[in-house]
C-alpha cells in the first residue's frame, strides 16, 4: 500500500500551474527520524524532476498545526505569492485544482478563501465510514453551501482551500490558541470583512479514519475546540461592525446549534431522562419526542447522501451514541478542563481508489530517463523503510478496546428497556434496546476496524 505521504506529496507536485510560480512546502511536523528521512528522499525524488518543492521540520514543535502553519508562513520566500493552498497529510487534490479555485478571486479584492469539498476514498470500507459520509455529506452539501450563498462565509475546513495570504496576516494569522486553527482563521476573517466562496463541485480525494478509536479522538477535537473558541471570540464578534444577523448567525447556527445544542439535547434527553423515566411511577415521554423528531431530523440529514437511506436507523442509533463524546467534548472545552487542549493526530491507513493506482502505473512507465531517477529513489527508499521495520518493535495484533462510558450508559440503557417491557411500556421498550445495544456495540469496539 502506498504510503500517505508520498501520494499527498505526489499529487502536490502534479498540480497544473507554471513551474515558476508555484512553490510546494512539505511540512514535517513527525517526531520520527525513519520516517522524516523517507519524506525528505520523496521530496528529493520530485525536486530531481523539476519540481520547486521544499522539505520543513521545526526544531521548537509547539502549536501543533497552527504552530506548524504560522512557522512556514513566516519563510522569507513567502512574500513572493498571493495565495496559499493548504493540504493535509491524507488529501490528494487532483492536478487541475489550481486552475479551478485560483480564477475566482480575480476582480475580488475582498475575497479571502475559496473553499473546495472533500470526497472520500474509503466512505464504503465499513460501517463506521458509511455513517461518517452521512454527517459529512450534511455539512458540504447543505451547511457549506448555504452559508457560502447567503452569507460569503463558512468555517475553513483546515485542508482543500485556497486562502489569499493578505486575509491571513490581515486577520492575524495562524494562533495555536485552540485546537481548531481553522475554525479560528476563519472566523477573524469573517469579522475583519473578507468574503468565502465554496465550491462543492471541485472534490479533493481524501480519507475517513476506520477505527472507532480515531473517530472519537476526532470528534472530541472537533467538538471541544469550537467551544474554546467560542469563550475567546464572543466580545469580538459581540463588538464587531458585522450585521446583526451575521452576529446572530455566528453565535447560534455556527457555535451553540451543532456544537452544543444538539449534542447536549441527544446526551440527556436519549442517555439520562429516557431511561430514569422507566423506574419512576407514571412519568412517560409522548411518542414524537422519542420517534418522531429524531427520525425526521436523522432524514433531513441523510438526504444529501441518497445512497445512504437504508443506514437511516443505525445512523440514528450512532448519532445518539456519540452524543456521550460530543456532550464529553464540549464541557471541556467551554470550561476549559485537561482534555480540551488534547491533540492526537487522526490516524490513516493511505488508501488509494482504483484511479489513483492507475495514475500511479502511468507515472512510472514514462521516459527512460525518468524510470532510472524513480528507480534509484525507490532503492534508497526501500533501504530506509527496510531499516525502519528493522527498529520497530514486533507488530501488536489487532485487539478491541472497551470503552466504560458507552458500556455503563448500555447498562442503563438495556435496564432501562428490560423494565419497560414488564411496565408495558410499548415503543419505549424497543427504542431503549436497540439502543442500547448500539452503546454495546460501541463500547465493546464492535464497529470499524480494531486499533493495533
Amino acid at each position: 500500500m502506498i504510503k500517505v505521504y508520498s501520494q499527498s506529496i505526489g499529487a502536490a507536485a502534479q498540480l497544473d500551474w507554471p513551474k515558476d510560480r508555484i512553490l510546494i512546502q512539505v511540512l514535517d511536523d513527525s517526531d520520527d527520524g525513519n520516517l522524516q528521512l523517507l519524506i525528505k528522499e520523496e521530496v528529493a525524488s520530485w525536486k530531481e524532476k523539476g519540481v520547486n518543492i521544499v522539505y520543513r521540520h521545526r526544531l521548537i514543535r509547539t502549536g501543533y498545526k497552527a504552530g506548524n502553519l504560522k512557522s512556514a508562513m513566516s519563510c522569507d520566500y513567502v512574500k513572493d505569492y498571493e495565495f496559499v493552498a493548504i493540504f493535509d497529510a491524507d488529501f490528494q487534490p487532483n492536478p487541475d485544482f489550481l486552475k479551478l479555485t485560483i480564477p475566482h478571486f480575480k476582480g475580488k479584492p475582498d475575497l479571502g478563501l475559496v473553499q473546495a469539498r472533500w470526497s472520500f476514498v474509503n466512505k464504503d470500507e465499513n460501517l463506521l465510514t458509511r455513517l461518517q459520509n452521512i454527517n459529512l455529506c450534511f455539512h458540504f452539501e447543505v451547511e457549506q453551501q448555504v452559508n457560502g450563498h447567503f452569507l460569503n462565509f463558512f468555517g475553513f475546513n483546515g485542508t482543500a482551500g485556497v486562502w489569499r495570504i493578505k486575509a491571513l496576516e490581515e486577520s492575524g494569522g495562524w494562533l495555536e490558541r485552540t485546537t481548531v486553527e481553522d475554525m479560528d482563521i476563519a472566523v477573524r476573517a469573517h469579522l475583519n470583512g473578507w468574503k468565502f466562496i465554496y465550491l462543492n463541485d471541485v472534490k479533493v480525494l481524501c480519507e475517513l479514519p476506520e477505527s472507532y478509536e480515531a473517530y472519537k479522538k476526532q470528534q472530541h477535537r472537533w467538538h471541544s475546540g469550537p467551544m474554546q473558541l467560542f469563550r475567546l471570540c464572543l466580545p469580538a464578534i459581540l463588538t464587531s461592525k458585522i450585521s446583526v444577523w451575521k452576529k446572530a448567525n455566528l453565535i447560534f447556527l455556527f457555535f451553540l446549534l451543532r456544537k452544543l445544542i444538539l449534542p447536549f439535547y441527544s446526551f440527556t434527553l436519549f442517555c439520562i431522562i429516557l431511561p430514569l423515566t422507566m423506574f419512576i411511577p407514571e412519568s412517560e415521554l409522548p411518542l414524537w419526542v422519542i420517534c418522531y423528531v429524531p427520525i425526521v431530523m436523522s432524514f433531513l440529514n441523510i438526504l444529501p447522501a441518497p445512497k445512504s437511506v437504508p443506514f437511516l436507523v443505525p445512523y440514528l442509533l450512532f448519532e445518539n451514541t456519540m452524543s456521550v463524546t460530543k456532550f464529553n467534548a464540549m464541557v471541556s472545552g467551554l470550561f476549559q478542563l485537561g482534555s480540551a487542549y488534547e491533540w492526537v493526530v487522526t490516524k490513516k491507513t493511505g488508501r488509494s481508489s482504483e484511479s489513483d493506482l492507475l495514475a500511479l502505473a502511468e507515472r512510472e512507465s514514462k521516459s527512460s530517463n525518468e524510470e532510472k531517477i524513480l528507480r534509484r529513489h525507490s532503492e534508497s527508499g526501500l533501504e530506509l523503510l527496510g531499516k525502519l521495520k528493522q527498529s520497530e518493535a514486533p507488530s501488536k495484533k489487532k485487539r478491541n478496546k472497551l470503552y466504560r462510558k458507552e458500556l455503563a450508559l448500555a447498562f442503563l440503557l438495556l435496564t432501562a428497556s428490560a423494565r419497560s417491557l414488564l411496565s408495558a411500556h410499548g415503543v419505549h421498550f424497543y427504542f431503549l434496546l436497540f439502543q442500547g445495544l448500539a452503546f454495546l456495540v460501541m463500547g465493546l469496539d464492535l464497529i470499524g476496524e480494531q486499533v493495533s
